[in-house]
């Protein structure tokens, strides 16, 4: 692998509607830094994402503004806002939802960057509606 060179890069991505049910723009995510992806996910009021999970990577959401419920794993549902990290290990179910009446924006952090290739759509699969459980 080469490593990355020191680079300033300026936004210039827009934003598009992801299936799952957020809008998504990339802020960082390319073969010369395979480490790392940074996109910024918004989240509409009173959306929910779809069940997915992410096979060999790391995820991290940081909530920038509005209010969320996270579900992980095999977690509670917990409340999110501005400032909150949420930690998803690779492999496990995903799951947000916009509780609050703007939008919820958040960052999504890659470890190694996120590719099409790692995305799985639980319900798409029907996981949940065989009453299987996708954690296994």
């Amino acid at each position: 692998m080469i490593p990355p060179i020191p680079r300033i890069q300026h936004l210039a991505a827009t934003e598009y509607f992801f299936a799952e049910g957020c809008f998504i723009t990339e802020w960082w995510n390319g073969p010369s830094d395979a480490d790392l992806s940074v996109a910024r996910a918004r989240v509409e009021p009173g959306v929910t994402t779809r069940w997915h999970r992410l096979r060999g990577v790391t995820e991290r959401y940081l909530i920038l503004e509005g209010q969320g419920q996270v579900d992980v794993g095999n977690l509670p549902p917990a409340e999110v806002g501005p400032g909150a990290v949420v930690l998803i290990p690779p492999g496990t179910r995903q799951r947000i939802t916009n509780t609050g009446g703007t939008d919820l924006v958040f960052l999504a952090l890659c470890t190694p960057r996120f590719t099409w290739t790692v995305y799985e759509d639980l319900e798409l699969h029907g996981w949940l509606e065989q009453g299987r459980d996708p954690q296994s």
